[in-house]
């Protein structure tokens, strides 16, 4: 496992080597070309970098301006960091001349430096102002939103995002007090939320739920999931893989749910007159589930809930 440090502040990249080894880049693949969807600190980039060839080109994505300042000291010419969202993908590679690629990597989750950076306000434990934002750049604050959002709105989103059955109970809370006072930091939110919920299970702080919902909304995650589903699905070469790695049961869910529709067909009614090779074909192969084992969940418990999912496309991209 690669851990890189940021001033204070520890990454420790999950699944590191099962998501690169999962690419298969060996062979005529060294020199083919890859996708990063989320750089964070570079550590699953740094390692398929050293798996490329001489020919090999690896594109990364992210909208964390610190990424971006730790990518553009990578100072490889076979790489490439595009400020974006991965979901901008085929659009950002369509620029550089490229339609087809031999793999692709999503990791889906925050990075540990922005969870523990005060400053940009996803974590309830340390108190920070309410921005929530992957990119500081653009785009609403979490803080900006909640002071507007419709109370209705809000509830479906805590309930949707947040699978938090208590949803009603948070939103009416947190809309009553932004009629009192501006709701612009993380704790007072927590505090809202946790004068909201009267149970939880045990060991888990009730505004877990209602911060991921936020979060998530925030940074339009699922949106950008499902884009960038299908954008890495329609540029990927006949056996080249996708491998995304996902930290809780929404985006797990979209991504199970998604290869399984590339890796089955409908099939036509037996009676009918079809030729076997006529039949339809599945366009994707699923490869394999995987999840950090004990000794990495271990070193760093923030692994723990993270699932690996790998598909190779059948044939190659229309």
């Amino acid at each position: 496992m690669i851990s890189t440090t940021v001033p204070g502040l520890q990454h420790r990249t999950v699944l590191l080597d099962e998501a690169v080894d999962a690419l298969a880049i060996e062979g005529a693949r060294a020199s083919g070309t890859y996708i990063d969807g989320t750089f964070g600190r570079g550590g699953h980039s740094r390692l398929i970098l050293s798996r490329l060839g001489d020919k090999g080109r690896l594109v990364a994505f992210d909208k964390d301006p610190q990424a971006i300042a730790t990518a553009e000291q990578v100072g490889d010419p076979r790489f490439a960091i595009v400020h974006d969202s991965f979901a901008t993908m085929q659009g950002a590679l369509a620029a550089r001349g490229i339609d087809r690629v031999d793999g692709v990597l999503l990791d889906l989750g925050i990075s540990s430096p922005q969870v523990d950076d005060a400053a940009r306000g996803f974590s309830f434990r340390q108190d920070g102002p309410l921005d929530m934002r992957m990119d500081t750049t653009r785009g609403v604050s979490a803080a900006e939103w909640l002071a507007t959002v419709p109370e209705q709105q809000l509830e479906k989103v805590i309930r949707d995002y947040g699978e938090e059955r208590f949803a009603f109970q948070i939103a009416k809370a947190i809309v009553a007090r932004r009629a009192i006072e501006p709701i612009s930091g993380t704790r007072q939110l927590a505090g809202i939320v946790a004068d909201a919920v009267k149970t939880r299970e045990k060991g888990k702080d009730p505004a877990t739920r209602t911060f991921q919902a936020v979060r998530i909304f925030v940074n339009q995650e699922l949106e950008d999931l499902e884009t960038g589903l299908n954008a890495a699905y329609a540029m990927l070469a006949g056996g080249a893989r996708m491998a995304v790695i996902s930290f809780h049961s929404l985006e797990d869910r979209i991504v199970k749910q998604f290869l399984a529709s590339k890796a089955k067909v409908a099939q036509p009614d037996r009676r009918l007159p079809i030729k076997a090779a006529d039949l339809p074909q599945p366009q994707m192969k699923l490869i394999a589930k995987i999840k950090p084992s004990a000794q990495e969940v271990a070193d760093n418990p923030r692994a723990r809930s993270a699932v690996l999912r790998v598909a190779e496309r059948i044939g190659g991209a229309a």
